[in-house]
C-alpha cells in the first residue's frame, strides 16, 4: 500500500463557452476568456501536482447545446491530462441537460463519465478508492435513495468511498444575502447520506464551502464538498473568492485520513456603481460615470445603475457602445437593465 498521500482535484461549474459567441457582432474583452483561463490553470495544476485523479463535479459547459470549437477547445486540453495518465471523472451538471456533447475523446480509456448511475474504481498503490454517482437529476430529493441503489456504491470493498454529484443539499448557501437552501424536491436532505462514504463531491453551488451539519445541526455521515464555480458568472457573486479543491488522502490501516484544500483562483474585480440623475443632465451623467471608472482596476468588470428620475431616459441614450467608449478596452462594463427589475428602477 502507499505511503504518500493519494491526490484527488476537485472542480466544477466551469461553464465554458460562457459570453464566447464564434462569430461576435462587436469586438469586445470577452468573459468567456477568463472562464478557459482558470479552466487551464486547474489542468496545469493537476499534471504539476501529478494529482492520482481528476474529479469535475458538473456544467462543465454554460449550455447543452454549444458550437463545436467550444466542445473541441474543452475537451482538448482534458485529453492531454488524460494522456499524462491521469483519469478523468465528469459528472454531466443541469446545464448539459444532465448528458455531455457526444465527442471522440469521451471514450479515451482515462476519460469516464457518469452518464447514468454507476461506480466507478481506481486503484492507487494498491488502495482502491470507489466513486459513485448519477448525472444531474430533477426533483432529487424524492429518488435519491433509488439512484442511490442503481449506483451499488455497497457492493465493492474499496478502502475510501465518495460519492459524486452536481445536486443541491439541504443548507448550502449562495449570494450576498446568505440564502440558505431548505426544503425543496431539489433539495437532498443531509440527514439522507448513507454511512460508508468519506465525502460527497457535488456541484451546483456556486459558493464553494463544505456542508458538516443538517439544518437542524445534527453531523452529516459525511461532508458534502463544494468547490464553487471557477469564475463569478454573476454580480451575486461578486464578493466570492473562486477556487479548486485539492483532497488528499493518507491512507492508514484503521481509517484513511482525509485533508481538504481550498485552493483561490485569480478574478478580476466585479464592481456595481450607483450614478445619480438626479440635478444631472446626460452630459453631466457620462462624466460622473468615467470619473468612477477612473477610481477602479482597469480590468474590472463594472455594472453602471442609474438612478433618480431621468432612468428611463438616460438609459436609452446610453447605448453599449457609448458606454465601453467611457471604459478602457481591458474593462467589461454593461448598465441595468431598468425594464427587467423594478427595484433597481427605484434605486433599492
Amino acid at each position: 500500500m502507499t505511503t504518500n498521500p493519494i491526490k484527488i482535484l476537485f472542480f466544477a461549474d466551469t461553464h465554458l463557452g460562457f459570453d464566447l459567441p464564434l462569430q461576435p457582432r462587436i469586438q469586445r474583452r470577452r468573459r468567456g476568456d477568463d472562464f478557459f483561463a482558470n479552466y487551464h490553470h486547474i489542468l496545469t495544476v493537476a499534471q504539476a501536482e501529478k494529482v492520482d485523479l481528476v474529479i469535475h463535479g458538473g456544467d462543465l459547459f454554460f449550455r447543452s447545446k454549444l458550437s463545436p470549437w467550444i466542445v473541441d477547445k474543452t475537451f482538448n486540453p482534458l485529453v492531454d491530462v488524460a494522456n499524462a495518465g491521469i483519469p478523468i471523472y465528469l459528472v454531466p451538471g443541469n446545464h448539459e441537460r444532465s448528458k455531455l456533447p457526444g465527442h471522440l475523446w469521451l471514450a479515451h480509456s482515462n476519460i469516464h463519465v457518469f452518464d447514468k448511475p454507476k461506480t466507478f474504481h481506481h486503484e492507487v498503490g494498491g488502495f482502491t478508492i470507489a466513486l459513485s454517482g448519477f448525472p444531474f437529476t430533477r426533483k432529487v430529493k424524492t429518488r435519491f435513495h433509488t439512484l442511490l441503489a442503481q449506483t451499488s456504491y455497497k457492493e465493492n470493498n474499496a478502502g475510501i468511498r465518495f460519492l459524486c454529484l452536481h445536486q443541491t443539499f439541504e443548507g448550502a448557501k449562495v449570494g450576498p444575502g446568505d440564502f440558505t437552501f431548505r426544503t425543496g424536491v431539489d433539495n437532498i436532505p443531509g440527514s439522507e447520506i448513507p454511512e460508508g462514504f468519506s465525502a460527497v463531491l457535488s456541484g451546483h453551488i456556486h459558493r464553494g464551502q463544505t456542508l458538516t451539519h443538517t439544518l437542524a445541526q445534527l453531523p452529516l455521515s459525511a461532508p458534502v464538498i463544494y468547490p464553487g464555480s471557477i469564475e463569478r458568472t454573476s454580480f451575486a457573486e461578486r464578493f466570492e473568492e473562486k477556487h479548486y479543491v485539492l483532497i488528499k488522502i493518507f491512507p492508514s490501516v484503521r481509517k484513511p485520513q482525509l485533508v481538504i484544500e481550498f485552493h483561490p483562483l485569480p478574478t478580476r474585480p466585479m464592481v456595481k456603481i450607483k450614478i445619480p440623475t438626479q440635478n444631472n443632465d446626460f452630459e453631466g451623467v457620462k462624466i460622473l460615470i468615467q470619473k468612477r471608472i477612473c477610481t477602479l482596476a482597469p480590468d474590472s468588470i463594472v455594472r453602471i445603475q442609474l438612478t433618480g428620475p431621468k432612468v428611463f431616459e438616460f438609459t436609452r441614450l446610453l447605448s453599449a457602445i457609448m458606454l465601453r467608449s467611457l471604459a478602457p478596452p481591458t474593462m467589461n462594463i454593461s448598465l441595468v437593465n431598468v425594464w427587467r427589475n423594478s427595484k433597481e428602477i427605484h434605486g433599492q
